[in-house]
């Protein structure tokens, strides 16, 4: 199964919630009453190597995360090899036009089979023994199999990698024993499915490289308390940050939805190409912004959606890539105005990644204790409370003192499923 069916219902009960909650933001004077004073976020979670460890293992090998989209495999044998979790994987369609995934690893010696980022071909090859296997990963042909004694081709194909998609965005997983990505999904594909990811084309895609933890990049994306300070002549021009709803979600999930400053306000970069009907009132209003755990973000509309994805490259290194679709704009090349909406993005995604370098030297200085939270910022430690609960799982020996304590559970919102 590739795809969640569209319920308005649950659709529209979310935008009545966000609603509700964009007036009680606004109007509020603190924290609702019986909200908890959130348990400081041990630093050593940034920087001790024991922890950072036990996260790559736990989170990074073990989730689900956003890889491509079918127009990057336009045709049977496009692939693209991707390594964004350390491995190299390769995601290929096959001559059965689905897409799959394998390790790019040789079942003889552990070579690589495909060398290029991303390319075509009739089969997968292996440049050191000639190893050949069909775009279904199984080994058809080897060079003198005469001397493998009691060789079984069968039991030789390439190791599978999870793949699974919602609409035409693939996503893979190094777990054998992950969830089906629709249940792990769950209420976030119901809701990403009102912008038609079955039928989205794929714009463009780049990335930047940026000195700091990802963690240090993830914070700043799940939060509207940064947007004054960084963001002083730009996104807090149009943006009301005080009436920013939130509600947290299963399986490390969260959203949050802001309004805009006046009434009728629209983002410039919207006008002018093709908005999807399936789109309801509040994301065509208002601005919502949808974290896919562990590190997808997007701020989806009904005129095109960007993914934002943060990949840990080090122990204090990372890197952002942009991916961007739009609804169908028919025959012909990319309407223009999309090059000017994805360089204004590309400016404002600058604000937020040029301090964190500063961000990240200040973290590995004896002044960083620890990251303390405000009822505003909860979406950052209910972030941190899934990376734990993922660590606790893979029974990871990491220092008790750099766990935090469970404290959001009865502040999340209970959401249905993806319909089957």
């Amino acid at each position: 199964m590739t795809d969640a069916k569209l319920d308005l219902d649950a659709i529209e009960a979310l935008n009545a919630r966000l609603i509700r909650g964009m007036e009680y933001e606004k109007s509020r004077g603190g924290p609702p009453a019986g909200f908890p004073a959130l348990p400081e976020i041990p630093g050593g979670r940034y920087l001790d190597p024991a922890f950072l460890e036990a996260e790559w293992q736990a989170l990074w090998k073990k989730s689900w995360l956003y890889a491509c989209h079918e127009d990057e495999l336009p045709e049977p044998g496009s692939y693209l090899l991707w390594k964004n979790t350390g491995s190299p994987i390769l995601i290929v369609r096959g001559g059965d036009g689905r897409i799959r995934a394998f390790y790019n690893t040789c079942r003889h010696r552990g070579a690589p089979l495909v060398k290029d980022a991303e390319g075509q071909a009739r089969g997968l090859v292996c440049s050191y023994h000639g190893w050949t296997y069909d775009l279904e990963g199984n080994l058809v042909s080897l060079r003198d199999k005469r001397d493998f004694v009691d060789l079984d081709t069968s039991c030789r194909s390439l190791i599978p990698v999870r793949c699974e998609q919602l609409g035409k965005w693939v996503f893979v997983s190094e777990d054998p024993d992950a969830a089906p990505l629709l249940d792990y999904l769950g209420p976030m594909a119901v809701q990403l499915r009102q912008f038609q990811p079955e039928r989205l084309r794929f714009v463009e895609k780049h990335g930047f490289d940026i000195a700091c933890n990802v963690k240090v990049m993830m914070d700043a994306f799940l939060e509207t308390y940064h947007v004054k300070s960084i963001h002083q002549h730009t996104v807090d021009r149009f943006i009301d940050s005080r009436g920013t709803a939130i509600e947290l979600w299963e399986n490390g999930h969260s959203i949050m939805c802001t309004p805009n400053r006046r009434d009728g306000w629209r983002d410039p970069g919207t006008v002018g190409v093709k908005h999807m009907d399936t789109v309801t009132d509040v994301p065509r209003i208002h601005n919502l912004s949808f974290n896919v755990f562990p590190n997808l973000v997007t701020p989806p509309h009904a005129s095109g959606i960007p993914f934002l994805t943060f990949w840990p490259t080090g122990a204090n290194t990372m890197r952002v890539e942009c991916h961007w679709f739009s609804p169908d704009w028919g025959d012909g090349p990319l309407p223009e105005i999309w090059h000017t909406r994805i360089a204004n993005f590309d400016r404002i995604l600058f604000e937020d990644t040029q301090f964190a370098p500063f961000i990240q030297e200040s973290v590995e200085s004896p002044g960083f204790e620890g990251v303390l939270l405000s009822y505003q910022e909860r979406r950052i430690y209910h972030w941190h409370e899934e990376l734990d609960r993922r660590i606790r799982a893979a029974g990871a020996a990491v220092p008790e003192a750099l766990m935090i304590d469970p404290a959001l559970s009865r502040w999340c919102t209970p959401a249905p499923r993806a319909a089957e």
